[in-house]
């Protein structure tokens, strides 16, 4: 390793009140930081954007440091001598909660937090540390420190753009990274008159340019007294906030442009990634001639979901996969709804938080970039060639999975398309499973789906049970060379995957429901002359082909669920139409898909109610005679998952249990 690391273990505590997990045995967690101090002149690190610029210690080295937890059984001999590295979702830990159904917690200690298991039963050492740079601390996030790049100790400035979009009103102060989790880019100059704040009803109106004395860069600040007018109340001058006096209107799409300055050298949450699993896989000693916590592991697999999701492609692109010795990293990597995109992290000014864009918002953002599959192909407006894995020596395995929402939101089909839209055919080391009818965030607790700000009600497909299906595949593929099942994805060969012309042919005309305008578009853009270097220097940048690439929807059957890809029980048995797309309600962006939520459109409960409200959609009871034949419905479907080596047989019995009572509360059924 071409950089120290030094490990500090704080706590020590037993996981799960002591819990004994079948095949492994007690657990517990370990909590610390791990700092690291690289050098900025070795090759290793040559490719992180401004690390030339940021302050050096006596030795010369550049210093970091990341928050560290671990899930460890205390016998290490029990466990599997495998490392599960979570990707903190800005800085939030979703492993246990997805894997093991747990409750959400940035604090997992307790019985509860153990879920059902799942990881603890099969032995890893689950191990999360932070890499992302711009949190700030609260709600137990992860939180990674980094320097500062300066210019000979003057600062760098440089052009920055921020969005926001409220969607609740009175609301008149939001940091400038539209996030009170995320630092902010301080601008460097406070008068509104050298910055430009805009206002659009729909993205693609004409930009409505307010007056330089209608905000500020302030914040409000409100207090327990009163002065005779009421509350006492105060505007702050901020270089990390924007105020509009009159209130941010909800459901526009406001953006400013300003100049910034102090930028964070963000790229080092890679190398945080790579040099501390490559010590924990090889057993290296740390800096202080501490051994690993972790003893003897055979294989390293990683997980990521949206961001991180995006953040393990971005990892593999750049050829982090290769430690300092050129040893591969990750043996395998499960990334999960990241759709085609990647980081925008290893640049100057960058906005790792950031959401990619989205039919409505974040139109113009440089995550949105070729390559957007694994294996090479061509990029039609540009010229150029590149793919997500073009190093066999260290790409990992990879089981790339995504649900509906991506392909309406997040452009989904660039992974297995060329930027034309034609079929690619995933490359030898690359698994793509398509999750029919499912949602961005499908939380396995959810209870009463709810509307928000919406039209439709949330989309409600369980889906938990895959993930561990996808482990238990990755780590069969890594470990004994058995392939998964093939790819299971929508291909315009057989006519799984659409325009959206065709789609509305398809989708049944529900009365009462609007349906989609579309997915997100991709024009190409240019973000200024040296984005080859890391300096995005154009904001906002200019659009060079508003057609773009090509971005293809799923098909869907007459119910309006999709027809291609791996259907969950509930997809396979459904109560409703479920979408990968809802709309935003009347003041809110009205009839724009909402963010990466789904929906969920139930049908009739009885023929008598279908032919009252003229809903084409077969009802409740004429599909399933009584809640018990909807149980049997379901149980198939998942024995059909098991049996393609989709899903494991543990979670038949979890499926046929939820299903119960017409799966309620879940469900919107009202039979009984």
């Amino acid at each position: 390793m071409n950089g120290e690391l030094r490990i500090n273990i704080r706590r020590r505590e037993v996981f799960a009140g002591g819990r004994s997990f079948e095949g492994s045995g007690v657990y517990e967690r370990l909590s610390g930081r791990v700092h690291f101090a690289v050098d900025p002149e070795h090759r290793a690190y040559a490719s992180i954007v401004d690390l030339d610029k940021a302050p050096r210690n006596a030795e010369g080295r550049v210093c970091c440091s990341s928050d560290l937890c671990i899930l460890k059984p205390v016998n290490l001999s029990q466990g599997n001598r495998r490392l599960f590295f979570g990707y903190g979702n800005r800085g939030n830990k979703r492993e246990l909660q997805f894997f093991n159904d747990a409750p959400a917690s940035n604090d997992p200690i307790s019985a509860g937090d153990a879920g059902n298991g799942f990881l603890m039963r099969r032995g890893y050492c689950v191990v999360w540390a932070a890499w992302e740079g711009d949190l700030l601390p609260g709600n137990g996030r992860m939180l990674l420190d980094v320097p500062v790049a300066c210019d000979n100790g003057t600062d760098i400035t440089g052009p920055s753009r921020s969005e926001f979009i409220v969607n609740a009103p009175d609301i008149y102060s939001l940091p400038l990274s539209g996030h009170a989790s995320t630092r902010a880019y301080p601008a460097a100059d406070l008068d509104t008159r050298h910055a430009t704040l805009t206002r659009r009803r729909y993205p693609a109106d004409e930009p409505q340019l307010l007056d330089p004395q209608a905000w500020s860069f302030a914040r409000e600040e409100a207090g327990p007294g009163q002065d005779g007018q009421g509350a006492e109340q105060a505007l702050v001058p901020s270089d990390s906030h924007i105020q509009i006096h009159a209130g941010f209107q909800p459901g526009w799409i406001y953006e400013l442009v300003y100049t910034a300055k102090q930028p964070r050298v963000y790229g080092l949450g890679h190398v945080v990634v790579r040099d501390l699993v490559s010590f924990f896989k090889y057993g290296e000693t740390d800096a202080a001639g501490q051994p690993s916590p972790l003893g003897a592991i055979e294989k390293a697999y990683a997980w990521g979901r949206s961001q991180t999701g995006r953040a393990l492609r971005d990892f593999i692109h750049g050829g982090y996969n290769a430690d300092a010795a050129g040893r591969r990293v990750f043996d395998g990597v499960l990334s999960h709804v990241a759709g085609g995109g990647l980081l925008w992290m290893n640049q100057r000014f960058a906005q790792v938080v950031s959401p990619a864009g989205q039919q409505y918002e974040y139109h113009h953002n440089f995550a949105d970039r070729f390559p957007f599959a694994y294996g090479e192909s061509s990029d039609h407006l540009s010229g150029r060639r590149d793919a997500i894995c073009k190093r066999p020596e260290t790409d990992p395995l990879v089981i790339h999975t995504q649900t509906a929402t991506e392909y309406w939101q997040r452009r989904g089909s660039l992974v297995h398309t060329d930027t034309r839209g034609q079929d690619l055919e995933p490359p030898d080391n690359v698994r793509i499973y398509f999750w029919s009818s499912s949602q961005h965030f499908a939380d396995p607790n959810l209870r009463v789906p709810g509307c928000g700000v919406r039209q439709q009600l949330e989309n409600v497909v369980a889906t938990s049970m895959l993930f561990r299906a996808m482990l238990d595949a990755l780590d069969a593929w890594a470990s004994q060379g058995q392939a998964p099942p093939p790819s299971r994805l929508p291909r315009r060969a057989d006519g799984t995957l659409v325009n959206l012309q065709e789609w509305r042919a398809q989708f049944p005309v529900i009365p009462g429901q609007m349906r989609s305008a579309g997915p997100a578009g991709l024009p190409l853009l240019d973000f200024g002359p040296d984005t080859g270097a890391g300096i995005l220097d154009t904001e906002p940048p200019r659009v060079i082909d508003a057609a773009g690439y090509t971005v293809l929807v799923p098909a869907v059957d007459a119910d309006g669920n999709d027809i291609a890809g791996v259907r969950a029980p509930m997809v396979q048995a459904p109560l409703g139409t479920y979408t990968g797309w809802s709309l935003r309600a009347r003041g809110f962006g009205h009839g724009a898909n909402f963010e990466y939520t789904g929906g969920y459109i139930p049908f009739a409960d009885t023929p008598g109610e279908a032919a009252m409200t003229g809903d084409p959609r077969p009802s409740v009871l004429e599909r399933y005679p009584d809640k018990q034949a909807y149980r049997n419905a379901i149980e198939t479907a998942a024995r059909q998952l098991v049996a393609a080596d989709l899903m494991l047989e543990e979670d038949i019995e979890r499926c046929v249990t939820a299903a119960a009572d017409w799966g309620r509360p879940q469900h919107r059924v009202t039979l009984e």
